[in-house]
């Protein structure tokens, strides 16, 4: 079973959204208590999250970061909530702190660690390996500020490779890409999406629902992909290192392994 692709964010603090976003076909609706809602906001998104995961609805949710004034309350509020899904926890940089959250909330309450600073990325195989831990997530932006770097696929191609590494190792399903600010540009959604997984992601974080099929476009394997999949499996006849390949390379196990994951449904 393929991890979620899509993950669409609402505020916390609008819950007439709440339904327009569990209907607009993302793979996943996080419910934002962190960036998307303002301090003096921060108890009515609280309020209406809390609402809404008791009264039939389901979506992941956004917690405050660790060590600000709001998170132990966010912990408070959801934990134990029927329609919780998991939560995603911005600028995880501490395995202990991972480790007494899960606690807190459940050890079979699914976390989604983001890793968008300096000593979140330095710590990440220790992130990815904490207590309740079930994925990692990228936040490029927060990530390129904390450095005073650009946030251009290019400068951020380190922390890309070292995350989808981290994943691997730890046993992971392939990690999450951060936000597209740009939102009335498709192909710009899909063309960082399509980025994102070309270096090992399989998941996009989205801001607005008119960028949930862009970024779908992107993170699925393009016409040329899947006909050169057919071909490799085709040519190899259920053999490998025998024969050579649409491409004129020899066909290895690792090539059938990419073959078959392409295809996978």
């Amino acid at each position: 079973m393929r991890p979620e692709a899509t993950w669409l964010f609402v505020p916390g603090n609008v819950p007439r959204r709440f339904a327009k976003a569990a209907a607009a076909g993302a793979d996943a609706v996080v419910i934002d208590l962190e960036d998307a809602v303002r301090p003096e906001d921060k108890d009515t998104a609280r309020a209406e999250t809390l609402r809404w995961l008791t009264g039939g609805g389901q979506a992941w949710v956004r917690l405050n970061a660790a060590g600000t004034p709001w998170s132990d309350a966010d912990i408070d509020a959801v934990a134990g909530a029927s329609g919780l899904l998991g939560v995603l926890v911005p600028k995880a940089e501490d395995p202990a702190a991972l480790a007494a959250l899960s606690a807190r909330l459940g050890t079979d309450t699914a976390v989604v660690a983001l890793v968008e600073t300096a000593a979140g990325l330095h710590r990440v195989h220790d992130v990815a390996a904490a207590p309740g831990v079930t994925r990692l997530a990228f936040g490029a932006l927060d990530l390129a500020a904390d450095l005073g770097a650009d946030d251009t696929a290019e400068a951020m191609l380190f922390a890309r490779s070292t995350i989808v590494l981290a994943s691997r190792v730890a046993g992971l399903p392939p990690p999450i890409d951060g936000v597209t600010t740009v939102i009335d540009d498709a192909d710009a959604v899909t063309t960082a999406a399509r980025y994102a997984r070309s270096v090992g992601f399989r998941g996009k974080l989205c801001i607005h629902p008119a960028q949930i099929g862009p970024a779908a476009r992107g993170l699925t394997p393009g016409a040329d992909e899947i006909a050169w999949a057919r071909e490799v499996l085709q040519a190899a006849g259920g053999s490998a290192g025998a024969v050579t390949g649409p491409d004129g390379r020899m066909i290895d196990k690792p090539v059938l392994d990419r073959a078959h994951a392409i295809l996978r449904p």
